[in-house]
């Protein structure tokens, strides 16, 4: 239930969302910094899994990766295909990516599993983990918090996650956490990443 009612929440409010957050000048120097450094040890295909608006996904480009973006909001593959064309965009579930097992080198998920509740958070990142390859790194962008609660976010209700309990959950799923960020700002929501590779099963 939780994926059809943010999908359906992100269609209304998919124009504004994209007109305010939508490009990098939007971006936070220091995730900018995160990101590509993160990208620029990634080995193979990423997907930006939750790709929203699609700058992200046009910026790993520019930065010489081959990158795709994924959502399941129809407005946002749309718009991210009209503002930047050449860029590959498509509609889908982050719980059945079209990638095959082992197949991808990075995944971002930055800030797409945000409204999935704790009990269903695992079917995405046990697709993660089945299409990266062994060594493949996850790098997700959450809210922070010191338990796992709800929260009112803009668009629809959200969870915020301590780090290590998220990291708890990408161990369950064949990953081993790498590094992990915190930034707390005054006025503002702390929030965290964590760089996770794909633990090799054999």
């Amino acid at each position: 239930m939780v994926v059809e009612v943010s999908t359906a929440a992100y269609s209304r409010r998919a124009r504004e969302y994209s007109e305010v957050l939508g490009s990098m000048a939007a971006v936070h120097p220091s995730d900018l910094q995160l990101v590509s450094k993160w990208a620029s040890d990634v080995d193979g295909e990423i997907v930006d899994a939750g790709c929203g608006p699609g700058h992200w996904t046009n910026f790993l480009t520019e930065q010489g990766h081959a990158a795709r973006g994924v959502d399941l909001v129809p407005e946002f593959v749309t718009y991210a295909t009209n503002t930047f064309p050449g860029v590959s965009y498509t509609l889908g579930s982050l719980a059945s990516l079209a990638a095959g097992t082992g197949s991808l080198g990075g995944i971002l998920a930055w800030y797409s599993l945000i409204h999935y509740e704790p009990e269903t958070i695992r079917i995405p990142l046990q697709e993660f983990s089945r299409a990266l390859k062994p060594g493949g790194t996850l790098f997700v962008g959450f809210f922070e918090g010191q338990t796992v609660e709800e929260f009112a976010h803009a668009v629809t209700p959200a969870y915020r996650w301590p780090v290590d309990v998220l990291g708890a959950e990408l161990d369950a799923t064949g990953f081993d956490v790498v590094e992990s960020h915190v930034r707390k700002t005054a006025g503002q929501r702390p929030v965290a990443a964590i760089v996770a590779r794909r633990r090799d099963a054999h």
